[in-house]
Parts: structure tokens; C-alpha cells; sequence
């Protein structure tokens, strides 16, 4: 399109450190190549590993743009050969390993998704991180069925708010754990069964006693660190544990015993660094699964915040301050 200009507004980090760290810049416009898209970004999601970025712990892989930000939503204005059937014009939200805080974003054909009918821009870019995420993590490594119970960690934040919304739709009972009552009510109102304080609760206890003794099935843990031995405490015989993060600590103790005698299983994962074609499939399932959920007005992307892109700031220190109900989306 003759109408793409040389250069962007976008958000880089020169040196690692707080909030502030993230500075505006201009930065040339980058164009698709062989399977790629060039999109518009109208919207762009915020998430903990843009802070973990942020901090200098998190580079970004070999041969991707340094520039934060892993989600995106916004028109198509340039397509590169091999690319499937998008074209100019096209609505959509991608998944991408950077590039997101921006103006313009290259995609991975295979990680574009329309936009749900019905979304705005804002909600489309809430979709692609946190779905994804709990998608590959609790139905493809942790095999969750309906009928079974799913324990989240954090269940008020981006992904447990997603995790509450998939699987409750999907047929499980969904607990979380949450750090005040407004949170637990967010997340009982988003379908969740049972939401348990941890600050005035033992997890465990609740877990166990809501399941009459058998336990969680798979429990979604962003925690870690000492979290996992009380994990294996409420989790059932042949129940999965999903590692996503490390907000408790990389290092904990656990009850091998547990382990063997029910015969459980603890797995991680990391998303970013994984091929195309893996996060393609991903996409492919979330289209065939989730998105007539969209479609049919029963989940919705929980927006907490919007922030202007060149404030990108303010979005970092509302998610470090961990009083959000849902997701905090840029706006550019």
C-alpha cells in the first residue's frame, strides 16, 4: 500500500529498569517477508513478560525485533508471499514474539486470527497471549476433560480470568485462588465454581474439601517456588500440574512420594521461543474451539485498562501493582 509511511512510533527499552525504562522512539516500518503480514496496530496487549523483558530478563529470540509486546489487533496492510489467504483490508489479532508495542507489527501468517465478530479492536488484542497460552498448557500438555476440575493460580489476572472463562464453557469446574474478595467475585461472575482467598484460606484445605478428598485434575500454576508441594497436596491420582511462571520462586520442594503413589505429573512450558508451525496449531484449535464461544457472546476478553501507547509506562505499573481484574490493552 502506497500510503505506508518510512516510519513508526513504537516503544524500546535502552536499559533495563522500572516502569520508565520504556521510552518512545521512532523506528523505520518494518515489512512482511516470505509468510509474514504487516499489520496496523490499533491495540496492543500488556503482559508479565513484557515486564520480565522490561527488566532485562527476558530477551527477546534470535532474530526478533527488540521492541516489547506479544499481541496485537489492527488491519492487515501488507501481505507477504506465502501467507495464506489474508489480504490488505483484513481484520485481525495476532500472536507475535515482538514487535507488539508499535504502530506497525509483523505476524506470522499462521498465528493471525480474524477478529471475532463483534469485537472491538481493544478486546481482539486481549485475545491472542492468554489464550494461547492456556490453550497449549491445560488441553494439549495437560489433557484437561470436561467433567474434570481445573485449579487456577492468579484466576483474576489475564490468563486465569481466560482459563476460568475456556474451561468453565468447555464443561469443568474451575477453582482459582485469588488475593481479595473482588477478585473472588470476578472470577465466581466469569464461572468459576469455587474461588478461595489465599490470603485468609489454605488452598489446599478448599481444594480438597470441594472435591470431597479426590483433588484438582490439572492446576494452572504461574506461582511455583513453595506453591507446588502444596499443589501435589490437593492434586488428584493422575492430576497434571502446568508451570507457566516463576512468581513464587524458581526453587521449591516436593513430595515425590505423592508423585509415584498417584502417579501425577508436573510439566512447563514457554511459548515465545516455540516454532511457527507449533503456534500455528495452536491458533488452528482456538479457531475451532474458542472463537464460536466468542461468536455466540459467551466469553469476552475482561478488559481492566486501556493506556495510550506512548504511556506504555502507566500499563507496566498497573500490572506490578496486581490490583487488575482482567487484562491491560495499549491503545496506538
Amino acid at each position: 500500500m502506497s500510503d505506508i509511511p518510512q516510519s513508526m512510533t513504537c516503544i524500546h527499552i535502552p536499559e533495563p529498569g522500572d516502569p520508565d525504562a520504556l521510552q518512545v522512539t521512532e523506528r523505520p516500518v518494518p515489512g512482511p517477508k516470505d509468510g509474514e503480514v504487516l499489520i496496523k496496530v490499533e491495540a496492543a496487549g500488556v503482559n508479565r513478560p513484557d515486564i520480565v523483558q522490561r527488566l532485562g530478563n527476558y530477551p527477546p529470540p534470535a532474530g526478533v525485533t527488540d521492541i516489547p509486546g506479544l499481541e496485537v489487533a489492527g488491519t492487515v496492510v501488507m501481505v507477504g508471499g506465502n501467507a495464506g489467504d489474508w489480504k490488505e483490508g483484513d481484520e485481525v489479532t495476532a500472536l507475535v514474539a515482538g514487535g507488539g508495542y508499535a504502530e506497525y507489527c509483523v505476524a506470522p501468517a499462521p498465528q493471525v486470527l480474524p477478529v471475532p465478530k463483534g469485537f472491538s479492536m481493544v478486546e481482539a488484542a486481549a485475545i491472542p497471549e492468554t489464550f494461547f497460552t492456556v490453550w497449549t498448557n491445560v488441553y494439549d500438555r495437560c489433557t484437561l476433560k470436561p467433567e474434570e476440575t481445573l485449579l487456577v493460580h492468579g484466576g483474576s489476572s489475564g490468563i486465569g480470568t481466560t482459563a476460568v472463562m475456556i474451561a468453565s464453557n468447555l464443561g469443568s469446574d474451575v477453582i482459582v485462588t485469588v488475593g481479595s474478595e473482588e477478585k473472588a467475585q470476578a472470577c465466581l461472575d466469569l464461572g468459576a465454581k469455587l474461588a478461595i482467598n489465599y490470603k485468609t484460606q489454605d488452598f489446599v484445605e478448599e481444594v480438597n474439601g470441594f472435591t470431597d478428598g479426590k483433588g484438582a485434575d490439572v492446576i494452572l500454576d504461574m506461582v511455583a517456588g513453595d506453591y507446588v508441594n502444596r499443589d501435589i497436596a490437593c492434586l488428584a491420582e493422575d492430576g497434571r500440574i502446568c508451570l507457566i511462571a516463576l512468581l513464587g520462586g524458581r526453587t521449591g520442594e516436593i513430595n515425590m512420594a505423592s508423585l509415584l503413589v498417584k502417579r501425577q505429573t508436573i510439566t512447563g512450558s514457554t511459548l515465545r521461543v516455540r516454532p511457527v508451525e507449533f503456534k500455528g496449531k495452536i491458533a488452528r484449535a482456538l479457531q475451532e474451539w474458542v472463537w464460536p464461544l466468542f461468536e455466540a457472546g459467551k466469553i469476552k476478553p475482561i478488559i481492566h485498562a486501556t493506556v495510550p501507547l506512548a504511556k506504555a509506562s502507566e500499563s507496566h505499573r498497573i500490572l506490578e501493582e496486581g490490583n487488575h481484574i482482567g487484562k491491560v490493552v495499549l491503545t496506538v
